[in-house]
C-alpha cells in the first residue's frame, strides 16, 4: 500500500514538474506580433518609395505614402497591444519592435528631406538624439538598469508620427504654418525628453 501511494506522489511530482516548465517556458517568437513587427521592417522600402515617388506634390502619391505610414503606424500599436494581451512578449519582440520604429521614423524624415519637405537641420536633431538614447539605453540595460519608455517618450513619438503624417498629406498652402509648429513641437519635446533621460539615469546612479 505504501509503494502505491510512493508512486502516485512520484507521478503527481512529475506533473506537477511538466505544469511549472510549461509555464515558464518562453513563449515562440513565430507569433503575431512579431510577424507584425517583421512586415513594418519588409514595408519600409515599399514606403520610402512611396514618399520619394510622390516628390512632395504628386497627389495620389502622397495619399499612397500616407496611407502606407499610417498603416504601418498601427501595425505598430497592435504588435505591442496584442503581445500584452496574449502574454506572448518575446525577446526577439523587444529588440525588433523598437527597431523598426526608429528605422521608420528615419526613413520617413531623410525621404521628406531629399524631397524638401521639411528643413534637413530637424532630420538630423531628431536622427541624432533618437540614436544616442537608443545606444545609452542599451548601456544601461547592460548594466542591468530598465530604462522604460516615459510619458514625455510617448508624447514625443506621438509628436513626430504627427508631423510626418502631415507633411506628407496634400494639404493647401495655408496649413504650412501649422503643419510647421507641429514639426518644430516635435523637436523641442524629442530634444528634452532626451535630456531627462539623461537626467534620470544620474539620479538612479547616485541612488
Amino acid at each position: 500500500m505504501c509503494g502505491v501511494v510512493e508512486q502516485e506522489q512520484k507521478v503527481q511530482q512529475q506533473v506537477n514538474v511538466g505544469i511549472e516548465s510549461t509555464q515558464t517556458k518562453s513563449p515562440s517568437n513565430f507569433n503575431v506580433p512579431n510577424a507584425l513587427t517583421c512586415l513594418r521592417i519588409i514595408a519600409i522600402p515599399f514606403f520610402a518609395w512611396l514618399v520619394l515617388a510622390a516628390d512632395n506634390q504628386h497627389t495620389r502619391w502622397l495619399w499612397g505614402s500616407f496611407a502606407c505610414f499610417s498603416a504601418l503606424m498601427i501595425t505598430d500599436k497592435l504588435d505591442g497591444d496584442i503581445a500584452r494581451a496574449k502574454g506572448i512578449v518575446t525577446d526577439f519582440g523587444k529588440i525588433a519592435d523598437p527597431i523598426a520604429d526608429k528605422a521608420l521614423m528615419a526613413t520617413a524624415l531623410i525621404c521628406l528631406n531629399i524631397v524638401g519637405a521639411i528643413p534637413i537641420w530637424v532630420s538630423i536633431i531628431i536622427l541624432v538624439r533618437e540614436l544616442g538614447i537608443t545606444i545609452w539605453r542599451m548601456f544601461q540595460l547592460r548594466q542591468g538598469r530598465v530604462v522604460p519608455a516615459s510619458k514625455g517618450g510617448k508624447i514625443k513619438t506621438a509628436l513626430q508620427a504627427g508631423a510626418v503624417a502631415l507633411y506628407l498629406l496634400p494639404l493647401p498652402e495655408w496649413t504650412a504654418l501649422p503643419v510647421f509648429l507641429v514639426l518644430i513641437a516635435a523637436v523641442v519635446v524629442t530634444v528634452l525628453t532626451g535630456v531627462q533621460y539623461l537626467i534620470d539615469s544620474q539620479r538612479t546612479a547616485q541612488c
